[in-house]
């Protein structure tokens, strides 16, 4: 009579086997939820570095301006006492200039001393060796060298005057001439670098403060 209390059994396992299905049923829909995640998960990943690449990006030329202004400047050298010296710096700008001269006229053959002596002689036809000592400002033996060279090059002529047989008249030759006109765009464009150093207005108080410096120099005292 007993058997029949086995009803309640079986419903209950029953309804337990139920649940569970519902359970099994309900349980696939958690893979869309980890699926999201793990897409949130990625964007995340993906986003960053952007973010930091756009922070270094705006703090990279922060931090480079910063080191920039943290660096010492270097002292500039203290001028020694050659370079406040007149005399030393006028005798290094005449060797600069000559450089200059020489590389412009390079093949010529004619130092900036000659070149100046076949200029003043070209515009003084029989000048004396004393009037060239005087408008060149090149010392006698120095002079007499220079003529004895360029005369040997058969540039200039010299010949003696009728009122004084100790006396040169000097002029140039044919071929001294021609050297003087083709050197002249040269020595012209060895000017004009050395006068670059300066500013256009600057350079006329150049020369007029050297023309000033001879002056003084080569006047005699009273």
């Amino acid at each position: 009579m007993k058997k029949p209390a086995k009803a309640p059994a079986k419903a209950a396992s029953k309804a337990r086997a139920k649940v569970t299905s519902k359970t099994a049923k309900k349980a696939p829909a958690k893979k869309p939820a980890k699926a999201a995640s793990k897409a949130t998960a990625k964007t995340k990943a993906k986003a960053a570095p952007k973010r930091t690449t756009k922070a270094t990006a705006k703090t990279a030329p922060r931090a480079a301006a910063k080191s920039t202004a943290k660096a010492p400047a270097k002292k500039a050298a203290a001028p020694s006492q050659l370079d406040r010296s007149i005399i030393h710096l006028l005798h290094r700008a005449g060797q600069c200039a000559g450089d200059i001269f020489a590389h412009e006229i390079a093949g010529g053959d004619l130092t900036p001393r000659q070149y100046a002596v076949l200029l003043v002689i070209s515009k003084n036809d029989g000048i004396s060796q004393t009037g060239l000592v005087n408008q060149t400002g090149v010392d006698r033996s120095t002079l007499a060298d220079i003529m004895r060279r360029m005369q040997k090059k058969g540039l200039v002529k010299r010949t003696r005057t009728k009122t004084d047989a100790r006396t040169y008249a000097v002029g140039l030759t044919a071929k001294g001439k021609k050297v003087l006109a083709k050197s002249a765009p040269a020595a012209k464009k060895a000017d004009t670098k050395v006068l670059s150093a300066l500013p256009v207005k600057d350079r006329p108080q150049l020369l007029s403060a050297l023309e000033r410096i001879v002056e003084k120099a080569e006047s005699k005292p009273s």
